[in-house]
């Protein structure tokens, strides 16, 4: 029922964007549909699966505003007994604004997590970007429902052309967690605050028609102290910690 009415808030929003474009031609309006097929669900380097994944996602921005739904298809989900195959597993919905000034971009926005087998939960963020070498960032999230702590991640990337229209990404990440019970436990089992995980990425965009383009991807993620050694190790589905996966991403742009 909670992910019925996420996916209701989220239709009613692309709708008001769509019908707002109408009336403003000025405001710049775009879209785009997209799937991942992952050989896991990882996140925050936390192994939520065991099995190959299919991720899909939509989302529509009107100027600064945007709105994404999110989907985990866990192909080996145990959610459902005597299902003979996968289920959906989360459905998320984002609200965003992002604005630029000079070379920096600032964002906000708003997630709401809906979890089959978990409590649902919900995050509010703040983001800051800069326009140079490695494009640093940084992003503030602040769980305020099941978790009631926060999460910091800083990343850096770098992309570079080794074809017309192709382009090869790399990327690094490193994670803080501030109390946030949704992380993860320490090893007396209390909440905590430490650096959480680091992630290494790369992938290559690589058009193939129109608006249609593929990225294979592989990434690696590892944890960055003991209390997150332990938290991930809690969490992760057969109890990784250090983990590599990998996926093709394709994605149609409008």
């Amino acid at each position: 029922m909670k992910r019925l009415r996420t996916l209701g808030l989220a239709l009613a929003v692309t709708l008001f964007v769509a019908v707002g474009s109408v009336y403003a031609e000025e405001t710049k309006t775009s879209g785009y549909a997209s799937a991942d097929a992952m050989s896991n669900y990882v996140w925050r380097g936390q192994k939520l699966s065991n099995s190959w994944v299919i991720q899909p996602s939509v989302g529509i921005t009107y100027g600064v505003f945007g709105v994404n739904v999110w989907a985990n298809y866990d192909s080996d989900s145990k959610i459902d007994e005597g299902d003979g195959h996968g289920e959906f597993t989360e459905t998320d919905l984002t609200l965003s604004y992002t604005r630029s000034v000079d070379k920096w971009s600032f964002g906000a926005g708003y997630i709401y997590y809906a979890l089959d087998g978990a409590n649902d939960t919900q995050e509010v963020y703040l983001s800051a970007g800069y326009d140079t070498l490695f494009n640093p960032s940084l992003t503030l999230y602040y769980d305020f429902d099941e978790g009631n702590g926060a999460f910091v991640v800083a990343a850096i990337g770098h992309s570079f052309e080794i074809a017309k229209e192709t382009n090869w990404n790399l990327g690094a990440s490193a994670s803080y967690n501030i109390k946030n019970k949704v992380m993860g436990f320490d090893k007396d089992g209390d909440d905590f605050s430490n650096f959480y995980n680091a992630e290494l990425s790369t992938s290559v965009d690589i058009p193939v028609w129109k608006a249609v383009s593929i990225a294979p991807k592989l990434a690696y993620s590892f944890p960055l102290s003991n209390d997150a050694k332990e938290a991930i190790r809690k969490i992760s589905d057969d109890g990784d910690k250090d983990i590599f996966y990998g996926g093709v991403n394709i994605t149609l742009s409008f």
